[in-house]
């Protein structure tokens, strides 16, 4: 692809749509991807290890997949709760056409494909999984999870998978670090060289009732 990433906004190599099969929450499906997107060709391997080591998702609320590419997570929880709003949030324009090509041939009336100032800001997520994009660099990383991760409702888990090799260690330490008042941060699974990690928002804490004289 030359310069162009999977994280460019729009993506100048040739689009070259393909179909391929996959397994979703179960289910067999054909789905459409394109050059210029993450993993056009199979569910990469980070993205297996952490569709199979996370729960299922809220049956209800606003759901969030970050960094969405083509869709394999955020279709992925709209088939295991249909009753959930799920945002696929990506700055790959390329990235959510599939999303929505993909939601509407598998009858996903439930997936909002959206850019990241696309989403409201009063919407808070029941839970949030990602793979997110490593390569964008560590303070654009950084940022990225700074933005989104004080989303989370009260109770509510986010769930990153990251190689061992490219720094899950780190940012797991950098986690913890960032979000240490309200939040735990601990390696929920390890599988094929990554690291899911959990990242949980606690509720607040009860207030003490106020002695009136």
């Amino acid at each position: 692809m030359g310069s162009d990433h999977y994280f460019s906004a729009s993506p100048a190599s040739p689009e070259n749509l393909r179909r391929i099969r996959v397994s979703l929450s179960g289910r067999d499906v054909e789905v459409t991807t394109a050059g210029g997107v993450f993993s056009p060709d199979h569910i990469d391997s980070g993205t297996a290890v952490l569709l199979a080591n996370t729960p299922p998702p809220p049956p209800g609320g606003h759901l969030l997949d970050l960094g969405s590419g083509w869709g394999p997570i955020a279709l992925s929880l709209a088939t295991a709760a249909p009753h959930a709003t799920v945002w696929a949030v990506d700055v790959n324009e390329r990235a959510l056409d599939l999303v929505r090509r993909n939601s509407d041939a598998l009858g996903l009336t439930n997936v909002n494909a959206a850019l990241p100032d696309d989403v409201p800001d009063d919407i808070t997520f029941r839970t949030i999984r990602s793979n997110p994009p490593i390569r964008v660099g560590k303070h654009e990383l950084h940022g990225l999870l700074e933005r989104w991760i004080p989303r989370l409702g009260e109770r509510s888990d986010a769930w990153l998978v990251v190689q061992r090799n490219l720094g899950s260690d780190s940012l797991q330490r950098w986690l913890a670090a960032s979000f240490p008042h309200g939040y735990s941060v601990h390696r929920a699974a390890t599988g094929r060289g990554f690291r899911v990690l959990k990242v949980r928002k606690h509720g607040s804490p009860p207030t003490e009732p106020v002695a009136t004289l």
